[in-house]
């Protein structure tokens, strides 16, 4: 039997449509989808960082230096171009297409994140999303910990016209191997012109960021780097009308509201104020090879 079942009868709409607040970032411009004045979260998605296009001439890149996390995972995946991650673990990890690399924050991490040397030397592009997930309360504490997973550890579902790699949790029947904290909703989708996906039912919350392309939903247009938000128990197919790359994020509602300051995201306020004493008193650990941070929580060169 196929994984892909297209729906019959009335078809649902975006509720909601978010354009991405622009802001520079480690030098280059980003597209800022989440958290938004209308939406703070998807399933347990708490933040989203549309990264690119960019094309860095040669001896220019990404430089995002030492800056902490708390109470959170990081997700970064790429489609372009290439990320070298460090962090006070001892994690020295690239980036690169189609991979996964999930950093687990919990009580609290360091990391850096920046274009490694031979990409830097010879100039690239760059072109990803970079996105937080919030971890329920009684992980918030857990243990840090970064995990990586070569792309051809993700379950691929693939017909005609189209492709789908489940980055984190489930959709269509298929689970990544990476581990996640709460029903989650991660999958990258590439349609040809002309195909139709209908989105997986299962999760409550979700929602479709388009990377690249321009694609139809119950007769409406939608095009690069918006984020379209949906009703739960809608059904809804997303339509392709020109090639295009499509991120599906969701999941089941989180546990609660959550703060979000600076880098650091809790369901607890006292402990937001608490990880910044600790940031600005150095009690988080050292990354190696770099330079030791300047502990200031005012500067925006950091997420």
């Amino acid at each position: 039997m196929s994984w892909l079942h297209h729906p019959t009868g009335p078809q649902g709409g975006a509720a909601l449509i978010i354009n991405p607040v622009i802001h520079e970032l480690g030098g280059l411009r980003v597209g800022r989808a989440l958290p938004h004045a209308r939406r703070r979260m998807v399933g347990p998605f708490v933040f989203l960082d549309h990264i690119g296009p960019a094309r860095f001439a040669p001896g220019e890149g990404l430089d995002i230096g030492p800056h902490p996390h708390i109470g959170l995972a990081t997700i970064t995946y790429l489609l372009e171009g290439r990320i070298r991650h460090r962090d006070s673990l001892g994690s020295d990890q690239d980036i690169v297409p189609g991979e996964v690399n999930w950093m687990t924050a919990g009580r609290g991490i360091t990391h850096s994140e920046r274009t490694p040397g031979e990409a830097r030397r010879h100039g690239h592009s760059l072109l990803g999303v970079q996105s937080w997930v919030a971890l329920p309360r009684a992980a918030e504490e857990t243990e840090p910990g970064f995990y990586h997973h070569p792309g051809t550890d993700l379950p691929l579902l693939e017909d005609t016209g189209l492709a789908v790699r489940v980055i984190a949790g489930q959709a269509y029947g298929a689970r990544s191997p990476v581990r996640v904290f709460s029903p989650t909703l991660y999958a990258d989708a590439r349609l040809e012109a002309g195909a139709a996906l209908p989105l997986p039912g299962e999760h409550e919350e979700r929602s479709a960021h388009i990377i690249e392309g321009e694609i139809e939903i119950a007769g409406e247009r939608f095009t690069t780097g918006q984020l379209l938000i949906f009703r739960p128990g809608d059904a809804i197919t997303l339509r392709a009308l020109a090639e295009s790359r499509v991120l599906l994020l969701g999941g089941a509602p989180l546990d609660g509201p959550r703060h979000i300051w600076w880098n650091f995201v809790s369901s607890s306020p006292e402990r937001i104020a608490a990880a910044r004493e600790d940031w600005l008193r150095g009690h988080f650990g050292p990354v190696a090879e770099e330079e030791p941070a300047l502990n200031d929580t005012s500067r925006e060169k950091s997420r």
